[in-house]
């Protein structure tokens, strides 16, 4: 089968998109207060969302072992790869890569692991999983997957809009005096996903200034490709997702719902756009 691509569950990758690729998933860990889920096999999306809204638990999430890796690993070994490419969520939010690099060390000699620090997160993840995984159907080696990985990363735009900073606060992702930025006279935060880290790029009072923000980033950035919103089970998401076909054609903007894993730390309603810079130099 040639080389085969490894990711997280944060990529927030669809179903459907994991099967047609063959794309391993090795999911995290969610906690609610003492009771621990496995995110996509024992805590959908769509269910973490509902319970989130409701539950008054402190809620966290887990790296997954490097067991976890291995095992992944030794599936796709089994079912033919000659070589692995793990890409992973960022390595400055989480110690799943660190996690991952171990597991690929210890699995060296049975077979060749490479992995690549995405230095993004949900869909700006899902995306390079995605240009990793069809090179590799193409026949591209391990090292020219992640090579390209590497210089692709570079090019992301990754923007997002938030209801409240607190949920980034409680996680320490942010800090408390800029959470207060998200608190005072409804203010609704702007954020910018960049070089591994979250940013607060600005801030606007409206629900419809702050979707109106996100496609004029990405109008901004034309050309593009690989556009994909994703949202925190966002009412307003075919709102937010006409905005951007606006400004690309329809048909090349994906839509993603973010899961447990980033869906913690940002809150619901959150939405956001991930794409690819086209002919413009790598940051």
């Amino acid at each position: 089968m040639g080389v085969r691509v490894v990711t997280d569950s944060s990529s927030d990758l669809s179903p459907a998109v994991v099967d047609d690729l063959a794309i391993e998933v090795v999911p995290l860990k969610v906690r609610f207060g003492d009771e621990e889920l496995v995110d996509r096999i024992e805590l959908t999306p769509e269910a973490f969302w509902a319970r989130l809204r409701i539950s008054d638990a402190v809620v966290q999430t887990a790296a997954p072992s490097p067991g976890d890796f291995q095992q992944a690993f030794a599936k796709v070994l089994a079912e033919g790869a000659s070589a692995i490419v793990c890409v992973t969520l960022s390595s400055k939010v989480s110690a799943t890569h660190q996690v991952a690099s171990l597991a690929a060390a210890r699995f060296a000699d049975r077979c060749p692991v490479v992995v690549v620090d995405s230095l993004s997160v949900s869909a700006g993840l899902g995306n390079l999983c995605l240009v990793a995984a069809r090179r590799a159907a193409e026949g591209a080696d391990a090292s020219t997957v992640a090579r390209e990985a590497e210089e692709l990363r570079g090019t992301f735009g990754v923007y997002g809009a938030v209801e409240s900073l607190e949920y980034l606060r409680r996680g320490g992702r942010i800090g408390a005096a800029q959470a207060l930025l998200g608190t005072a006279l409804s203010i609704r935060p702007l954020l910018h996903f960049e070089h591994g880290t979250v940013e607060l790029a600005g801030k606007v009072r409206t629900r419809r200034r702050a979707l109106a923000w996100l496609a004029e980033r990405l109008e901004e950035d034309l050309p593009v490709e690989s556009v994909t919103a994703f949202h925190a089970d966002a009412p307003d998401a075919d709102t937010f997702v006409e905005l951007l076909a606006a400004k690309v054609p329809a048909q090349l903007v994906g839509v993603t719902l973010m899961g447990p894993v980033i869906g913690t730390h940002v809150g619901p309603g959150t939405v956001g756009v991930a794409y690819f810079k086209v002919g413009k130099p790598a940051t």
